[in-house]
């Protein structure tokens, strides 16, 4: 695609009934109380100033949310915020694979701040399981490979070792050699 031909998704904010909207099930990010007032007393001062980012289910007339996690909730859980906004939340959309939808989550959120590292884990192991490289997890998801490495060892899953290449750091050696005989 030229750069003439594309178009950034913000240019194309929607108003959507939050009732047609649903969160994903691998968001790993994680906001304390603190922030979540900070994130209210924004909301209810300033306005929405930035839409939430979502994916279209056309065959249920839903939005699945790839970022904006808490904007949303900050909706679900306030009745002034959801009476000033008529219950509806700025969207825009993309369209792109689920794996591509998880690389942009954890994009979006790296870019902000921490991640539950259990969840980040079986994001990892979700794009194996798919059939996603340690290659693509990351480049497109900003990690090295001794993150990915890490990560999968936290789900205790053999098969996510599979392509892994250990080093061969010693050689066990014959008792007989060691005395000599």
């Amino acid at each position: 695609m030229s750069a003439s031909t594309f178009k950034s998704p913000a240019y194309n904010v929607i108003a959507v009934p939050i009732e047609k909207i649903i969160p994903n099930s691998y968001n790993p990010n994680a906001v304390a109380p603190p922030e979540m007032r900070l994130l209210y007393d924004s909301i209810k001062e300033d306005g929405y100033t930035m839409p939430i980012v979502c994916y279209y289910l056309k065959e249920k007339d839903n939005y699945v949310i790839v970022d904006g996690f808490h904007r949303y909730r900050i909706m679900m859980e306030h009745k002034d915020i959801y009476k000033r906004e008529n219950g509806m939340l700025p969207v825009t959309v993309i369209d792109k694979p689920l794996s591509n939808r998880m690389a942009s989550t954890i994009r979006h959120n790296r870019a902000r701040g921490s991640h539950d590292v259990d969840l980040m884990s079986n994001i990892v192991k979700e794009l194996h399981k798919i059939g996603r490289s340690d290659a693509w997890i990351s480049k497109h998801m900003g990690m090295s490979r001794d993150e990915i490495l890490r990560l999968k060892q936290i789900t205790g899953l053999t098969e996510l070792f599979r392509d892994v290449e250990f080093g061969k750091a010693w050689k066990p050696v014959e008792e007989a050699e060691v005395k000599g005989e």
